[in-house]
């Protein structure tokens, strides 16, 4: 009985070393500024990626064609740092809390996020970016830095191109006529609001509030006096405009319900309210302009006082849809280009290299 026990833990420990060879196997070196190999293991790591998203496993083909995306990239990264093009962490940290905010609806921080998952799905931000994609923050964070650094690559060596593309007036106008009824602006009004912080001194915050809102009813300070105060260094007071819709959410923006704004969008402009305290703070809000809400023209503003038309608007989003489509195929581009058999040797090919790919079987 010990024999047989011996024999087949010494089979399966020359199974798992055969596995981990395969696994450790070069499959192409990229050499175009350094020399960079891709073993099946960094392949079946993507491959992963890629698997989790469709929902069921690549065929060979595909893995080659997976195979030829990663040397590709390589190719594009080593010439991005043959280009001493850079990425700062910050940046990336920046672009992944943007990721992460056009995915939820709102802007928020990573710290934000993480507090907000802990609370409602019990685990780290980093726990649920393994359960979801199989990799970590970390991993996720290194591919978006790639991602990045490719970019910037492209964007350099294709600047003069990039910068001719616009989008055309007719563009625009179909565009606008295609999805008229969806360039809509709710209800708005634009308040003004004062706020003092209770602090350690509520009653000192309390009288302060007093003075501001009788010198602004009474016409000694102007909004525009009381802003400019408020940026002062110490000033110990926060004062600005806003625009805001009737919305909860908007509402708990200012740390205030619906029903209140519902009140002060029912009060005519000038309107100016009593002392408010919070659980934080003292304030008064005065309602400065309203606007209807209504269907937007081509040449009207999408925000007020913002500048900003809806030709203008629908003009920089096809630009930069266009911008993005010529980028994608200008990258694709440039990587064939650099995939020379001087700048990429495959170490694996035809039957040798189905072999490894069928790592299923």
């Amino acid at each position: 009985m010990k024999k047989i026990a011996l024999s087949m833990i010494l089979l399966l420990a020359t199974s798992v070393a055969a596995f981990a060879q395969s696994d450790l196997q070069v499959l192409a070196v990229v050499k175009y500024n350094k020399s960079e190999s891709i073993t099946v293991k960094q392949l079946k790591t993507r491959a992963a990626l890629y698997e989790r998203q469709i929902g069921r496993s690549l065929s060979i083909d595909e893995k080659k064609d997976l195979l030829n995306l990663l040397i590709e990239e390589k190719l594009l990264l080593q010439a991005a740092q043959k280009e001493k093009i850079s990425v700062a962490d910050s940046d990336v940290d920046q672009t992944f809390a943007q990721t992460l905010s056009q995915q939820l609806g709102a802007n928020v921080s990573e710290k934000e996020l993480s507090d907000y998952i802990k609370k409602t799905q019990g685990v780290t931000l980093e726990e649920l970016f393994l359960q979801q994609n199989g990799i970590s923050v970390a991993e996720y964070k290194s591919n978006l830095k790639n991602q990045l650094l490719m970019q910037q690559y492209v964007m350099k060596t294709k600047q003069s191109e990039i910068e001719k593309i616009t989008a055309t007036n007719d563009e625009v106008k179909n565009f606008y006529e295609a999805n008229s009824e969806s360039f809509a602006r709710a209800d708005l009004m634009k308040l003004f609001m004062v706020i003092v912080p209770k602090g350690s001194a509520p009653e000192s915050a309390k009288i302060k509030l007093n003075d501001y809102l009788n010198k602004y009813k009474e016409k000694k300070l102007s909004m525009d006096d009381i802003i400019n105060q408020s940026s002062a260094d110490n000033s110990g007071f926060q004062a600005g405009t806003f625009l805001v819709t009737k919305t909860e959410t908007a509402a708990k923006a200012y740390d205030m319900n619906l029903q209140s704004l519902i009140f002060l969008y029912s009060q005519e402009e000038g309107y100016v309210s009593e002392l408010q305290e919070t659980s934080a703070d003292y304030r008064f809000i005065s309602v400065i302009k309203k606007y209807p809400k209504k269907f937007l023209d081509i040449m009207d503003e999408m925000q007020p006082d913002s500048g900003v038309i809806v030709y203008n608007y629908i003009s920089a989003l096809l630009t930069q849809q266009k911008q993005l489509n010529y980028l994608s195929q200008a990258a694709n581009e440039l990587s064939k280009s650099l995939n020379t058999e001087a700048n990429v040797e495959y170490k694996k090919k035809d039957a040798a290299l189905d072999k490894l790919l069928d790592w299923e079987n």
